[in-house]
Parts: structure tokens; C-alpha cells; sequence
């Protein structure tokens, strides 16, 4: 009867037969983040090396520790957990406190991944979980991007005051952010390698962002103003969200009209959160609230069922 129960055992979601294995799209999203980290780490200093593998050690450990404390299967060979750990150190500030790494890595990894049943049944990305987790506990460390000589307002909220900013610098990342976020081209590369891998596909990042600049040019009040739009779509972690976060397999759709719903929706929130808000960001909330309605978005665009037959005329 065991061995019976055995054979009833379903793998975590998305069952979709293909070659490439979990551990396989993970090191390529890994390395796809390659360009962002190593900007990271040149633009912010070397303490940024510290806040990275302190956050990504710590969910590997956490991983580790609380599947050998279930007696569940021990995963961490999948990258799964090191991941969470990158993308949650690029969404922090560049002189955070390695306390506070630690604890965003818990409540990813423990909270909102594991105690869902792992990979395959996180109900929204982990590591955009646990940053709006920290900005809404710590909101005063996870907001204070100043370093060295660089301080004041972000670009963002520079534009959010009526401010002008340089888009230039924000283009090529010379300017105050997370550690993965300011350099546009940077992860701009890492998403070419990804689409290029076949590991993601512009629908969700294209509709996001077209959605978002047509949000802007109606209701941003300066019209289709190019150092505004470019100033919105470079600033803060639109770009990284989009190509890195919002294309994550377990918490979005994954049908054609599934994702382009998904991507429209997170280019309307994005845009109320960023010009009704009191806040000049959104992404990270967009994108979670996003997350908690893909089960209805799927609802209206389901996969069409293999081995269907239409019932013919008569009732035969």
C-alpha cells in the first residue's frame, strides 16, 4: 500500500513536459542578474557584496533548516532558494543592515514559500514578499538609499515633486536606488540572455510596460512628454520587476491571454500607485497584488483541456 501511495505523489506546478530542468532555469536566471549584481556592487562598494551573500546564505539555510526540521525532501540543490536570495538583496538599499537581510530572507523562504508547500505552491513571488514585508515594518531603513556622497530624494520621487531629473544618469545607473535597480542596461542585458535562453517571453514584461507608459501619457499630467516617460520607465525597479519578477513561473499566468491580462493589470496598478499614491514607487506592491489574483485571471483564460471531445450533434 505504500509503494501504491507512492505512484499518487504529484511534482510541484507548472506541469509542463520539457527538457530544461528547475535547476537548470534557475543558474540562468542567476546569471541573467549577473550584470545588475556586478553594477551593484561596482556603483554602491564593496560592503553590497556583504548584504548579497548574506541574504542569499541565509535562505539557503533556511531552506535547509526548515525542510530537515519537516523531514521533508531537502531542495536547495534546485537554486530555488539562492534566487530568492539574489532578487531580495538587489531590491535593498545599499547600506542595510545585515539584520535586516536575515530577516527578509525568513520571511521568504519560511513564510511565504515554504509554509505553503514550496516551490510549485508559493502563492506570490517570495522575495517582492518579504521587501514589502520589510518596507511596511522598516520603512525609514528601507527607504534611506544615501551612500557615500550621494544624497536626498530619489529620481523617482524627484519626479514626483515636479522635479527634473537626469535621465541619462538613470539610464546608465548613476544615480541612488536598490542595489539591482538603477542600471537599466544592466538588466536590460539579463533579460536578452533570458528571452534568448527561452526561459521568458516579452508578453508579460511588453504588456507591463506598454500598459504603464500609456497609463502615464492619460493620466501622468505631461502628456507624452519623453523625459517624464523616460524618467518613469528608468526610475525605481519597474524594469527589474518586470523582466525578473512579474515573468516568476509559480505566481503568474501561463497562458498567452493569462499573461497579457497579468501585464495589463500590473501596468494599471503600477501607474495609480506611482501618480495617485502618496509614495513615488509601486512595483513591488503591484506586482504582489497581482500575484493574488492570477487564480482568477487563469479562471478567465484556462488551458484548454487535453482529450477533449465535442459532443456531437444528437447526443452521440
Amino acid at each position: 500500500m505504500a509503494e501504491d501511495n507512492k505512484l499518487l505523489n504529484v511534482s510541484s506546478n507548472p506541469h509542463i513536459r520539457d527538457r530544461i530542468t528547475t535547476q537548470k532555469i534557475m543558474l540562468y536566471v542567476i546569471i541573467a542578474l549577473m550584470p545588475a549584481t556586478a553594477f551593484g556592487i561596482w556603483h554602491f562598494g564593496a560592503y553590497t557584496i556583504a548584504v548579497i551573500l548574506v541574504t542569499m546564505i541565509s535562505s539557503v539555510i533556511f531552506e535547509y533548516a526548515y525542510e530537515r526540521i519537516m523531514k521533508l525532501p531537502i531542495t536547495v540543490s534546485d537554486g530555488s532558494a539562492a534566487l530568492t536570495g539574489l532578487l531580495l538583496a538587489l531590491n535593498m538599499p545599499p547600506r542595510i543592515e545585515l539584520w535586516v537581510c536575515v530577516l527578509g530572507a525568513f520571511v521568504a523562504i519560511v513564510l511565504i514559500k515554504q509554509l505553503f508547500g514550496g516551490l510549485g505552491q508559493n502563492f506570490m513571488n517570495p522575495a517582492l514578499g518579504a521587501r514589502c514585508f520589510l518596507l511596511i515594518s522598516f520603512a525609514g531603513k528601507m527607504t534611506n538609499f544615501a551612500y557615500d556622497t550621494f544624497s536626498g530624494a530619489t529620481p523617482l520621487a524627484q519626479l514626483k515633486n515636479g522635479e527634473i531629473v537626469n535621465t541619462y544618469n538613470m539610464v546608465i545607473g548613476n544615480e541612488m536606488g536598490t542595489i539591482g535597480e538603477v542600471s537599466v542596461i544592466a538588466i536590460v542585458i539579463g533579460a536578452c540572455f533570458l528571452i534568448l535562453m527561452g526561459i521568458i517571453d516579452l508578453r508579460i514584461p511588453g504588456t507591463y510596460i506598454l500598459t504603464f507608459t500609456l497609463f502615464l501619457i492619460i493620466f501622468g499630467g505631461h502628456g507624452a512628454n519623453p523625459y517624464f516617460l523616460t524618467g518613469e520607465l528608468a526610475g525605481g525597479g519597474l524594469m527589474l520587476g518586470a523582466f525578473f519578477m512579474a515573468t516568476d513561473y509559480v505566481s503568474s499566468p501561463i497562458t498567452t491571454k493569462g499573461k497579457i491580462i497579468f501585464g495589463i493589470f500590473l501596468g494599471i496598478l503600477t501607474g495609480v500607485f506611482r501618480i495617485f499614491a502618496s509614495g513615488a514607487e509601486g512595483v513591488s506592491y503591484a506586482i504582489i497584488i497581482g500575484n493574488l489574483i492570477v487564480p482568477l485571471i487563469e479562471r478567465w483564460a484556462p488551458l484548454k483541456c487535453f482529450g477533449y471531445v465535442k459532443p456531437q450533434k444528437g447526443g452521440k
